[in-house]
């Protein structure tokens, strides 16, 4: 319980710090929002005009320490302002649009990224030597190291567009209705996310299986391996049970982590697919100024990591007991 307590400390003090450092910095750019949104509109407006509109999109000239503890206020009640751009929108009702489509795209992706490499790890391990361990890592890192926008233009040159397979845009077509929620339109909602996820998959593959490899390589060569080779139990209960299982231990911390980067969207692989993601708005919104929709984002973001590494924490110290040893 000591651990479980201290580690939750940890982490409110790092949301503190993260809310903190989301409230200073747009504070400290120079320039005035206000002034940006009037130059896109390449228009003047009379002085009433412009305090009117501070006050409708709650910018405030109070002194920061008075600014600080009414965002802490609008955060305890889930207000996190207005956008600029989508006025009259809210920011939460933003992001609440966003994450759906970021968790349907991006979270399969990872599932089947992460559960696929670590499958091919546990079996490159095992067969040492054999097809699956000599040629598969090496094409899978080389694919990884190729920008992960390269791999998207490349599926929407070669199979959206040549293939015409797949579309290559947006996350439905234009003439799909989204209020009638049949299965031709999840059919055409799938559709949309093949190539975008297999982006996805195709550059973080290879790190999960090289990880898992290296995991069960040294697994493999412990004693509790060895004695139960030795007793002779079946290979495959050798593999997953004694092996795999305590291989597996980084794999969920790794796990958590990208969970926790991936509610934040991979940005350049939306942006390419034009989907509209939380990644894509981001870059949205840092192009049309937008700060109380940057500050929401950011600040969604911050939370969705230090919650998915203190998730990871707890999982670690379940599945090993050792982390929860005082003396260790």
């Amino acid at each position: 319980m000591v651990y479980f307590l201290r580690r939750l400390g940890f982490y409110l003090v790092a949301l503190w710090v993260a809310v903190t450092m989301n409230f200073l910095l747009p504070r400290m750019m120079p320039g005035d929002p206000i002034d940006a949104i009037i130059a896109r509109s390449q228009g003047r407006l009379p002085p009433a005009a412009v305090n009117a509109l501070r006050a409708q999109l709650g910018i405030s000239h109070d002194p920061l320490w008075q600014q600080y503890f009414t965002y802490l206020g609008n955060l305890l009640h889930g207000n996190l302002g207005i956008s600029f751009d989508y006025y009259p929108a809210t920011v939460a009702s933003m992001l609440g649009d966003s994450i759906f489509w970021t968790i349907n795209l991006l979270g399969v992706a990872l599932l089947i990224s992460a559960g696929l490499g670590t499958l091919l790890g546990i079996a490159a391990a095992w067969r040492r030597g054999s097809f699956v361990d000599r040629f598969i890592p090496p094409l899978l890192v080389f694919i990884q190291s190729i920008p992960a926008f390269w791999v998207g233009l490349l599926l929407i040159y070669f199979i959206g567009l040549k293939l015409q397979w797949f579309p290559v845009f947006g996350a439905i077509s234009i003439d799909t209705d989204p209020s009638d929620k049949n299965i031709n339109y999840y059919l055409d909602v799938i559709s949309h996310a093949v190539l975008p996820s297999l982006t996805l998959v195709l550059v973080s593959i290879g790190g999960w299986m090289v990880g898992m490899r290296n995991a069960m390589l040294n697994t493999l060569a412990e004693d509790h391996v060895v004695m139960a080779e030795a007793k002779g139990l079946p290979q495959r209960r050798i593999m997953y049970t004694y092996a795999a299982r305590n291989a597996i231990l980084p794999q969920v911390a790794s796990f958590a982590n990208a969970l926790g980067f991936i509610i934040g969207g991979q940005f350049l692989i939306e942006y390419v697919f034009s989907y509209p993601g939380l990644g894509f708005l981001s870059i949205q919104a840092v192009f049309n100024e937008d700060y109380p929709l940057i500050e929401g984002i950011f600040l969604f973001i911050a939370v969705a990591v230090l919650v998915a590494n203190f998730l990871a924490d707890i999982a670690y110290a379940l599945l090993d007991p050792r982390v929860r040893d005082e003396r260790g």
